[in-house]
């Protein structure tokens, strides 16, 4: 049952994310209550506990990659809302796997929009050396290029996905 609502919660942030490049709050909170309650009157207890400690968990390794800007508020609040529906363990695999496919779609980006390879290597270095010069504004503008960002989901679906098939 849990699994239908996971699923549905997938699709309406996959859906709103590559439309608005923003989670709702409504959307995420409605994931972590909805998921803690399932597990609260499913579980009793040790249910709320096993709902509790995947949204805690999850919140808090994305909060981590929040701090260093590597992803945005919204995803920190729709790994909760996920940890909350299916607990620690499957939503450990699919921040790897979610990972792992940004890096892939990040690295198809740069190939695709930006010019030859020589240049990404020519800007890679410079961008590395104002970084080791404690000058992050040429990184931050990097980040800030439409061209260069993409909605995480296009990463989280795919990853959904490989999780089902290897974890159940």
């Amino acid at each position: 049952m849990y699994d239908a609502l996971f699923i549905a919660f997938i699709i309406v942030a996959f859906i709103w994310d590559v439309n608005y490049h923003k989670l709702p709050n409504w959307l995420t909170a409605i994931g972590m209550v909805t998921g803690l309650m399932y597990h609260l009157l499913t579980g009793g207890i040790n249910g709320f506990l096993f709902s509790g400690l995947g949204l805690l968990v999850s919140g808090g390794i994305f909060l981590l990659l929040y701090m260093f800007k590597a992803i945005g508020a919204g995803d920190v609040k729709l790994f909760a809302a996920i940890g909350a529906i299916m607990g620690i363990e499957f939503t450990l695999y699919l921040m790897m796997y979610s990972v792992v496919y940004a890096g892939v779609i990040g690295i198809v980006i740069l190939l695709v929009v930006r010019t030859p390879m020589q240049r990404v290597f020519i800007r890679l270095y410079e961008r590395t050396m104002r970084v080791l010069q404690r000058n992050p504004s040429q990184l931050d503008a990097f980040k800030q290029n439409k061209r260069t960002r993409f909605p995480f989901m296009y990463a989280v679906l795919p990853a959904v996905l490989t999780t089902y098939y290897y974890f159940l």
